[in-house]
């Protein structure tokens, strides 16, 4: 005995004579100054033997994040990433004979104070067998620019819904549904891009004076939002 088919529920029009509903997509870009700005230092030594390199390179990474640290207020937050060291073997020969030792140490700044960045990333540079990249421009998680963004495409889109109803001769009754785009069926979150790398520096040797700071221009960063919106409408006389 097979079971009784269920019926579907009929489909939901759109919308109705009565209430015509209206879709549209708001949208908004701006350009704003960065609020951050990240660096990266990668400190290194080498030693014919290990305790060389160690103590070469403990030396240097002290250095670095002592001088880091007289920024004050100006560094938000500094953080050690990594630390390797390892041994370089000879290229000739059997045996593994060790030819000279390897260390590494990668260190994190982030910087508020864009006029002490430039003087910082040039003493950094500055400095025996010390690598800086960057820096990164960014704004911070929540940025008041995110939110203006969003706004502004709330904005958008209920101004291009309102044009579009006054071209039919009617005006906006309801709002039906507002919505991020692909907020039904999001992606997994991913990691986001670095604002913008300016410049990087490479290995430098300290000498009795020092460089003339760097005259860095911070990059301008660039905020997007786009909504979904549906509004009904008062009938039209067509």
């Amino acid at each position: 005995m097979t079971a009784p088919s269920q019926e579907l529920p009929p489909a939901v029009p759109y919308g109705t004579p009565d209430a015509p509903r209206i879709a549209v997509r708001g949208e908004a870009r701006l350009e704003v100054d960065p609020e951050i700005a990240r660096i990266g230092v990668l400190v290194t030594s080498r030693g014919k033997d290990r305790r060389t390199a160690l103590d070469d390179l403990t030396r240097r990474n002290t250095r670095v994040l002592d001088l880091i640290k007289t920024y004050g207020d100006a560094v938000e937050r500094l953080e050690t990433g990594s630390f390797s060291t390892s041994p370089e073997l000879k290229d000739k020969g059997r045996g593994e004979r060790v030819h000279a030792y390897h260390g590494r140490v990668h260190i994190t700044a982030v910087l508020t104070d864009f006029t002490a960045l430039g003087e910082l990333t040039t003493r950094l540079a500055d400095l025996e067998l010390t690598h800086v990249d960057g820096p990164w421009w960014a704004l911070r998680p929540d940025s008041p620019a995110h939110r203006e963004a969003r706004q502004q495409a709330v904005r958008e889109a209920v101004q291009r819904a309102r044009e579009y109803a006054e071209a039919l001769g009617t005006s906006l009754a309801a709002l039906v549904e507002l919505a991020d785009i692909g907020a039904e069926n999001a992606p997994p979150p991913y990691p986001q891009a670095p604002g913008g790398r300016m410049r990087s520096m490479a290995y430098g040797a300290a000498e009795d004076s020092e460089a003339a700071p760097l005259d860095l221009e911070p990059q301008r960063q660039r905020v997007h939002a786009q909504v979904n919106a549906r509004f009904t409408m008062a009938p039209p006389r067509l």
